[in-house]
């Protein structure tokens, strides 16, 4: 079965040799195509409609979604919830974990539960301190933090038993992904950092928003000088900016997002800035897939999802692959794309 086949919806993929998990996205990733995945903000709801209808804005465009948990220590629909009901569909989900609001025995039960519904990728985070989010009141756990996360999930899927050291009878059949921020100080020990998640169980990394991608080539030599590149899949964030003044707003408030004065100018210097973004982003998404290393981006536009089509279409990253998405039909696909 080639890695683009289509499941029938609810129902998994044989597991390939080599493969940890039956995902559509691990296949894409290890069929060596340049990958293109997003964010998903989860609905304040429990409408399963809403999730659907945020999902069908990307369709045809990514290989994967990421569902955020709790994302800036605000309260949404649960990742876990909003991968189910992805998942239930035939969407390849990312489901994020972050270690701010549960211990280890609810996250182990989390990780097989979520698997047991099929979801098949997952983000390990440490996540955001509670006093950044609309409940500063409510009490952080931070029981375990990225790196014991992965080696958490690892040691459920590879050894097949809980930290207590108790059996598991089916293991969770799972790609371990981490994020990673390069464009942050200390610069010199981001790629260090890297290695300890590699070894810690990651198989993909998502990367902080690139708006600088010198300092990316730089971070990505000091990763291959590590010998880490074959053992890791790098997708670099990407995203659209409104104006100039949102992304001083962002610069100056979001810590860790590196933002060059020149994106700053080039904004301040368009006639139409939220389109002039828009270009930015395109334009980032084209110089970063040369980079050596680079496997993929990761696209970020937060209440902008509606453009993340139009950024892709227009960067041509794709090479007019059509990822796979619910209904869609081989025979009847835009004759200028090739299904996958």
């Amino acid at each position: 079965m080639k890695f683009e086949d289509e499941p029938v919806p609810g129902y998994p993929l044989p597991i390939l040799p080599g493969h940890t998990s039956p995902g559509r996205f691990e296949r894409v990733l290890r069929a060596g195509q340049f990958v293109v995945t997003t964010e998903l903000a989860p609905p304040d709801s429990a409408d399963p409609a809403e999730v659907f209808a945020r999902a069908r804005i990307f369709d045809g465009y990514v290989d994967a979604i990421n569902a955020t948990d709790g994302s800036g220590a605000n309260c949404h629909m649960s990742s876990m919830a909003v991968c189910a009901l992805l998942t239930r569909v035939g969407y390849a989900p990312v489901m994020q974990i972050s270690c701010r609001d549960k211990n280890r025995i609810a996250i182990q039960g989390d990780i097989l539960g979520a698997a047991a519904m099929g979801v098949c990728n997952i983000l390990c985070l440490t996540g955001d301190g509670v006093q950044a989010g609309d409940h500063p009141q409510a009490l952080p756990v931070f029981d375990l933090d990225s790196m014991t996360l992965l080696q958490t999930a690892r040691t459920l899927r590879d050894e097949h038993h809980f930290l207590s050291g108790r059996r598991i009878t089916h293991a969770p059949r799972v790609l371990l992904g981490a994020a990673e921020n390069p464009f942050t100080q200390p610069i010199a020990w981001r790629a260090e950092r890297l290695a300890k998640k590699v070894a810690a169980g990651a198989q993909f990394i998502q990367t902080q928003y690139c708006y600088d991608v010198p300092l990316l080539r730089q971070f990505l030599q000091q990763v291959e000088a590590l010998g880490l590149l074959d053992k890791v899949f790098i997708l670099v964030g990407v995203g659209p900016f409104k104006s100039a003044k949102a992304a001083e707003w962002i610069r100056t408030h979001v810590p860790g997002v590196h933002i060059p004065d020149a994106v700053i100018a080039r904004l301040k210097g368009a006639a139409d800035q939220a389109a002039e973004g828009r270009q930015l982003c395109t334009d980032l998404i084209q110089e970063i897939r040369d980079v050596k290393g680079v496997h993929g981006v990761h696209v970020m536009a937060y209440r902008q999802e509606e453009t993340v089509a139009e950024i892709i279409d227009r960067s041509g990253i794709l090479n007019g692959r059509v990822p796979w998405y619910p209904g869609r039909d081989p025979n009847t696909a835009n004759p200028d794309r090739k299904a996958s």
